[in-house]
């Protein structure tokens, strides 16, 4: 995957222990030597790509895992150097750059209900079939795509960072900047309002996750 505008491969000497050195490592490292901040692209670029993707659909996610990274090596001075992994900070950065679009998320999701609706009934297969511990927005079917398009935003990013990006709570509350219980609360309603959706379904819960409702 090519990195954005500002991030051109050059000949960079590797780190002996690149491999092995902390995020909040390479991100020190890059105040001094701007071109150090492309180990972080070289690690994340490809999920970043694939949750925006997911939201926005295949067309725009070049755009956003570039913007996502333009931004984060702008506020590199900002992040906090006490947290080793930085993959919950660019989770947080491409959920706010998808906040810019959300008329055309909801609008893609309810795109999505329609044409599922509208697919021949033989090519259908049963939601639980369909998916397994996380969900896959490029096939996901009629109820479910609407079911996320009628979700409150701040709900659907809690949902979709922890189904889709693969957050645990914790991680998700730095990502959105909001507490745990927090976190928990919105998973918790998000969920139940899919589960009414879809029948008792939620498609995006892990068998082994035992979520326990929040009060924030």
């Amino acid at each position: 995957m090519s990195a954005p505008p500002g991030f051109e491969a050059r000949e960079v000497p590797v780190a002996a222990d690149e491999h092995t050195e902390s995020d909040a490592s390479v991100v020190r490292r890059s105040l001094e030597d701007p071109d150090a901040f492309s180990v972080l692209f070289d690690r994340y670029a490809d999920d970043i790509h694939r949750y925006a993707a997911r939201r926005l659909g295949t067309e725009a996610a070049d755009d956003l895992m570039a913007e996502t990274f333009v931004i984060a090596f702008q506020q590199r001075r900002r992040y906090d150097l006490s947290r080793p992994q930085a993959r919950p900070w660019l989770y947080g950065i491409v959920t706010n750059v998808v906040g810019g679009h959300r008329r055309a998320e909801a609008r893609r999701l309810r795109a999505l209900s329609r044409a599922a609706s509208t697919a021949p009934s033989g090519d259908a297969e049963p939601l639980a079939d369909r998916v397994a511990a996380r969900v896959s927005a490029e096939g996901v079917r009629a109820e479910l795509a609407g079911a996320l398009a009628a979700l409150p935003a701040r709900y659907r990013d809690v949902l979709l960072v922890v189904a889709w990006g693969d957050l645990d709570y914790a991680e998700a509350a730095e990502a959105l900047g909001v507490p745990v219980g927090t976190v928990r609360s919105r998973l918790h309603r998000a969920r139940k309002k899919l589960r009414e959706a879809l029948g008792g379904s939620d498609p995006t819960r892990p068998h082994d996750d035992h979520e326990e409702p929040g009060h924030g």
